[in-house]
């Protein structure tokens, strides 16, 4: 009876994809990868080929994703350029879950306070002038925004900030920011920001939702909170 081949390759417009069995010991799948490298004269060919290394439900240490990356490296004009696992570590999975949660505010933010979040931040009470509410996702303010509100501070354009009375010294949407006029005003009710055309704008909430669909996200997180 022959053997279950280990390790498939499939040519694509970008180069090679390795997939690997992961229901086999790793050792066994090292041993028939090594098999068919040396059986290849990869190192014949003119130019530089990439590998996409497909692990299926398959998780693998650090140490092991690099043992396999110097393994198909090995051969000169290889280079590989991701790895793939279906599957991912309890402490990746709780990172992924922290980013994507809503976090609840829920007391005024005060002048010199800053409220840091990995994640959507919903403050229920006023943020004071000289408060600061950062998050990685978006800003939602049950309260009057008179100080600063910074959503997607990680890099993310693609999040808002809202607020019951918009009335802020600054706001700031990934890495653009708009500052508060240089006239008084009282403010406006149920605005939201979000970046369009390359510069933060401004527009009531219901029109906000037909063009961020994450916000149907939002909703759901906070139903589930």
């Amino acid at each position: 009876m022959s053997q279950k081949p280990l390790v498939m390759i499939k040519g694509t417009r970008d180069g090679l994809t390795l997939f690997l069995s992961d229901d086999a010991p790793f050792h066994d799948v090292k041993e028939q990868l090594i098999d068919m490298l040396n059986q290849d004269d990869f190192d014949e060919v003119d130019s530089l080929i990439t590998i996409k290394v497909e692990l299926g439900n398959r998780l693998l240490h650090t140490d092991e994703r690099e043992e396999l990356k110097n393994l198909i490296q090995s051969k000169r004009r290889l280079v590989v350029q991701d790895i793939v696992s279906n599957v991912i570590s309890k402490q990746e999975a709780l990172a992924l879950k922290e980013a994507s949660d809503v976090h609840l505010h829920t007391r005024p933010v005060r002048s010199g306070q800053v409220v840091d979040i990995v994640g959507d931040v919903l403050v229920i009470g006023d943020v004071n002038p000289g408060g600061t509410v950062k998050a990685t996702g978006n800003v939602f303010v049950l309260g009057a925004l008179r100080g600063i509100a910074h959503a997607g501070y990680g890099g993310n354009a693609d999040v808002v900030i809202a607020a019951s009375l918009m009335n802020p010294v600054q706001l700031r949407i990934a890495e653009l920011y708009s500052r508060a006029p240089d006239y008084e005003t009282d403010g406006v009710y149920m605005e939201c920001a979000y970046i369009e055309e390359g510069q933060i704008v401004m527009d009531r909430l219901q029109q906000v939702m037909k063009k961020r669909p994450v916000m149907n996200g939002f909703e759901r997180s906070v139903l589930n909170v």
